[in-house]
Order: C-alpha cells, then sequence, then structure tokens
C-alpha cells in the first residue's frame, strides 16, 4: 500500500531538495542544556563484553564497600555542543539541500538552549521547543512540545515540568489538564517521540501495553508520531504503519546528541514554524526525508555518537573539556550532584578508561564495513521507497478510542 498520511523520501546521496519544497524543518536535537539520564549504563555495561566483567566487579565492590547498590537515578550527562552550535550545523546542513532552514532544538525538560539562540535568531526560525518527559503508569514517554509562545514559554514549561518532577501531580486528571492547555495554542506541535522504543527498558510487550493505553486515552491531544534518526528502519517502518493504521500523520526527529546533524529532516513550504505546525495538525499532511547518512548501519552511527561524547574538547571552557566534567553524580557524599571530574583527575579507574577508548574505536569510520555486514535484513534501508511494502496493523482497540468523543477517565495512575 501507499503511505496516504505521509510522503517520504529516501535520498542515497547528497540532494538539491528545492525543487521538492521551500524549507527544510530539523526536529528534536539536544544541546550541552539537555539532562541525559543514566539509567541505562547497568543495562548496556552488563552486556559488553569485557566491559561487563569489570563493571560487575566495579558494582559488587561498591556494594560492599557502601552497603547499598548504585543508584544511577541520582546523575545525568550532557552533550558536547552550545545551543548556537547545534543550530547553525542543523542549519548548514539544510541549506546545503537548496532550502531554508527551520531547526527546532529539544532539550530533556529545559528551553534554556531556545532561549539563548532566540538572542540572535528569529523565533520564527528557531521556535521554543522542548522533550517533555511525561510519566505514566509503570513507565513515561517523550513528547516533543514545539513552538511555545515566546511571551509564555517559561511560564508553560514551569507548568509542564511541575507535573513531571511532582509526583503529587501524577494523576490522570492533571496530565489531561496539561495537552489541553497546550492543544489551546493553535501554534503549538505535539509530538510522540520515538513511540516504539522501550525507553524505559521494561521489555518490549509490557511497553506496548504501555503505548496502547497511552494512546487510547491520550492519543487525540497528540498532532504526529515520530520516526526518529537514532532508530532502526525496521521499527521507523512500523511507526509509520501504526500512523497510517490510527490516522496520524509522521514527522522526523533526529535525536542529535553529538557532533553530527541530523540524518532526518522535514520538508515544507511553510515560512514559519507556525505554518508548518497548521500542516501537521490542520491538514494531517507530512513530507520528511530520510537523509543519505540514515542509511549507515546504525550501531555504527551510535557508537560514533558515543565517541564524540566522550572525546576531549581543548579548545571548550574549563569544566566542560574532558567527558567526566559533562556526567554528574551523586556519590552521597553530602555535596550533592556533581561533575565527576570532582573526583577523577584522569578519567576514573583504568578498565573505564579502556572502555572509553575501545567505544571510541568501534565508533570510527572505519570500523562500519563490519556493522554493514552484520545489519538485519530488514534494517537495511530500501533503495527505492516506493516499491516497499507497508502493511496496516490491527489497531482497532485504538482507532475508537481516538474517535471517541466522550472524555477519558479522570482516575490516579496506575503504580
Amino acid at each position: 500500500m501507499n503511505l496516504k498520511k505521509t510522503r517520504l523520501h529516501v535520498l542515497h546521496k547528497a540532494k538539491d531538495l528545492s525543487k521538492e519544497a521551500k524549507t527544510g524543518v530539523s526536529l528534536h536535537c539536544h544541546t550541552e542544556n539537555s539532562k541525559e539520564m543514566l539509567h541505562f549504563v547497568p543495562h548496556y555495561a552488563a552486556k559488553l563484553p569485557v566491559i561487563s566483567y569489570f563493571w560487575n566487579k566495579e558494582r559488587e565492590n561498591y556494594t560492599r564497600r557502601e552497603g547499598k547498590d548504585i543508584d544511577f537515578s541520582t546523575g545525568f550527562w550532557s552533550p558536547p555542543l552550545t545551543a548556537p552550535e547545534v543550530y547553525n550545523i542543523e542549519k548548514e546542513q539544510i541549506n546545503k539541500a537548496g532550502l531554508d532552514a527551520i531547526t527546532s532544538i529539544t532539550d530533556h525538560d529545559s528551553i534554556e538552549a531556545n532561549l539563548q539562540v532566540n538572542e540572535h535568531i528569529e523565533n520564527e526560525k528557531a521556535p521554543i521547543s522542548l522533550e517533555w518527559t511525561v510519566p505514566y503508569s509503570y513507565g513515561f514517554f517523550h513528547v516533543g512540545v514545539h513552538n511555545l509562545p515566546k511571551d509564555r514559554a517559561v511560564e508553560l514549561t514551569k507548568t509542564l515540568l511541575d507535573f513531571t518532577f511532582n509526583e503529587t501531580n501524577h494523576s490522570r486528571e492533571n496530565l489531561h489538564e496539561m495537552f489541553a492547555m497546550l492543544n489551546a495554542l493553535p501554534e503549538v506541535l505535539i509530538v510522540l517521540n520515538h513511540p516504539l522504543w522501550d525507553i524505559e527498558i521494561v521489555g518490549k510487550e509490557k511497553h506496548k501495553i504501555l503505548l496502547k493505553n497511552f494512546l487510547k486515552e491520550y492519543g487525540r491531544c497528540l498532532h504526529a508520531l515520530e520516526i526518529n534518526g537514532f532508530r532502526s528502519w525496521s521499527e521507523n517502518k512500523a511507526v509509520l504503519e501504526m500512523a497510517e493504521a490510527l490516522n496520524y500523520p509522521v514527522v522526523t526527529g533526529g535525536d542529535r546528541h553529538g557532533c553530527k546533524p541530523n540524518t532526518v529532516i522535514n520538508l515544507t513550504n511553510a515560512e514559519t514554524f507556525a505554518e508548518f505546525a497548521e500542516e501537521i495538525r490542520v491538514d494531517k499532511r507530512s513530507e520528511v526525508v530520510l537523509m543519505p547518512e540514515y542509511k549507515q548501519p546504525l550501531h555504527s552511527r551510535q557508537l560514533q555518537s558515543f565517541a564524540e561524547i566522550l572525546k576531549l574538547y581543548p579548545d571548550f571552557p574549563e569544566g566542560r573539556r574532558k567527558w567526566f566534567d559533562r556526567v554528574h553524580f551523586d556519590i552521597g557524599d553530602g555535596y550533592g550532584t556533581r561533575p565527576l571530574s570532582v573526583h577523577w583527575i584522569y578519567g576514573g579507574p583504568t578498565w573505564l578508561q579502556w572502555a572509553v577508548w575501545t567505544l571510541g574505536i568501534f565508533g570510527s569510520p572505519l570500523a562500519r564495513p563490519a556493522f554493514r555486514l552484520a545489519m538485519k535484513r530488514q534494517d537495511i534501508v530500501p533503495r527505492d521507497v516506493s516499491k516497499t511494502k507497508f502493511e496496516i496493523p490491527d489497531l482497532q482497540e485504538i482507532a475508537v478510542s481516538l474517535a471517541a468523543e466522550q472524555a477519558q477517565p479522570k482516575t490516579e495512575f496506575a503504580s
């Protein structure tokens, strides 16, 4: 079948896109202002060969010494680049494709980067946006909230974050109010980011249940689903199919954290973000592009991004140069959350330094052919998307809920 809501372009080499549209829109970018969670560290460290051995030893020693396990919920890391640097890299890529550029930076639960960019760039080209963490039942979702009105952005962000970080506010009634507040602003675009990714690490089946229930209850408050530059083609294809089944348009979000531009962009003839949002919200149509870099093996690109995140930047300001300057942690010494560089002058244990070096080697373009050989067939980006077979999944239960006029029940979150 052909996609009805979304027009999809797959580029296998750089191309002038000026005949396709006037403007390129880059969504979902992260800067040094983004506080990224560390909860995934135990999950992945235990799976990596060699590293897992040293990690388990370190964890056992810590538990024996402190009488408790390491609490990664107290820490965070931040990407290396500043807001202006991210904006300029995204703009340059879009301009090279023959398009005017709009870039929407969405740091986690923060609009600080957008306010910095708006000091020099007009708001219509650099909307005030964030990636809002939405607690739900036993997990959470990431929602792209784009183009908050400039004169109310700080106030609205505070309201959203009061919901996120104050557990007493975690009721269905309050979340309905948050979404109603945002939907009342016609220039705001609300996107469910990487919907099929088990970002909570609860397991794929439990995540599917969580997603189904979330869409049944709040799906009518969303304007689009996201296909993500750092998710596999098979997962993004499934999102496209889900969007068609539920009558959503799809937008792209690059989800960049390193130093390379987003591998996916949106096309439009709109001149401002508000006009672009209207196309998605009202016309329910979208046009998206997978850039040539997207076809590179995902694991290779992820490791390349890790290498950029963990890289030494000698020209950066003091306190941001080393990767362990950019990782903050509360070790329980009474001083609160501080950079790891306060505790590690030379970058921590030797085994960890070797692990960082190894990630850098695997993230090198020289290692990419090995990742290409290991790619699963279903994750190879198709040469000709017009010949790709998209299948509509049976999501009637969710579709009925989306079409219902009746407001959803106002009960507390399940524990």
